[in-house]
């Protein structure tokens, strides 16, 4: 199910981008994608967690359908920053050996500037307000997921010594 939803919240990000008008702010356009696009990351990581790193399939298969649905541009943009963030993801996730919370941390410190940075530029979108806006999307996102996975650790009974 969460791959599913992972999907099609890209392709509705994607299509935020087309189809609502920015505002203008002081420090360049801003975009409603950027202010929602976080919990895109939420989505991914409880994909990821269901199929583990196919979930780039996943991230494939929405760039097609945002290729054929939205934009050309922005597939190949959405599809780039996917990618390096989940590769990203895959390196601290694999060669940290921290508890699930500490490499959620960690790899977004790295991948989530990395991913909106590639996206802004790619699709020609890149505004000091959009790149803020989104990097701080992305990071209360992440944040959430970081907060649902220490209270279920917290949770479990102490492992007898």
């Amino acid at each position: 199910m969460w791959v599913v939803v992972y999907i099609a919240s890209i392709v509705l990000v994607n299509w935020l981008f087309v189809a609502v008008a920015p505002w203008p702010t002081a420090f360049g356009d801003l975009y409603l994608a950027n202010l929602v696009v976080g919990f895109v990351f939420v989505l991914r990581d409880y994909g990821q967690r269901q199929v583990g790193h196919k979930i780039l399939l996943a991230t494939l298969v929405a760039g097609i359908i945002t290729f054929f649905m939205v934009d050309r541009a922005i597939a190949l943009a959405s599809i780039t920053a996917f990618i390096l963030s989940e590769m990203t993801d895959w390196a601290i996730y694999s060669f940290t050996k921290r508890p699930l919370q500490q490499r959620i941390l960690l790899s977004s410190l790295v991948a989530v500037p990395l991913d909106t940075l590639a996206f802004q530029y790619l699709a020609n979108y890149l505004t000091p307000a959009a790149f803020t806006t989104e990097v701080l999307s992305k990071a209360l996102g992440v944040f959430i997921v970081w907060y649902l996975l220490k209270l279920r650790a917290d949770s479990r009974p102490a492992a007898a010594v």
